[in-house]
């Protein structure tokens, strides 16, 4: 098992899909390439943040996941 890419986007709509998935009881990766890509001095555009939780909690975060998706 390992981890799985549930969401790919903006930092703040990353950020407020974490709170939700939290929230439910379900720890989050962020991987913020926006910040890796400042930090090593150069850009970065399109999907810069993406979100990951583990394979086995894909059933307790989906109805999370695909109401966040409804409202976006």
């Amino acid at each position: 098992m390992g981890l799985m890419k549930i969401f790919s986007g903006s930092e703040i709509l990353a950020l407020a899909l974490q709170e939700k998935i939290e929230a439910v009881g379900v720890d989050t990766v962020l991987k913020n390439n926006v910040q890796s890509a400042r930090l090593a001095g150069f850009g970065n555009s399109g999907l810069a943040v993406e979100l990951f939780i583990q394979e086995t909690e894909f059933a307790k975060a989906n109805p999370v996941i695909e109401e966040f998706r409804m409202t976006i």
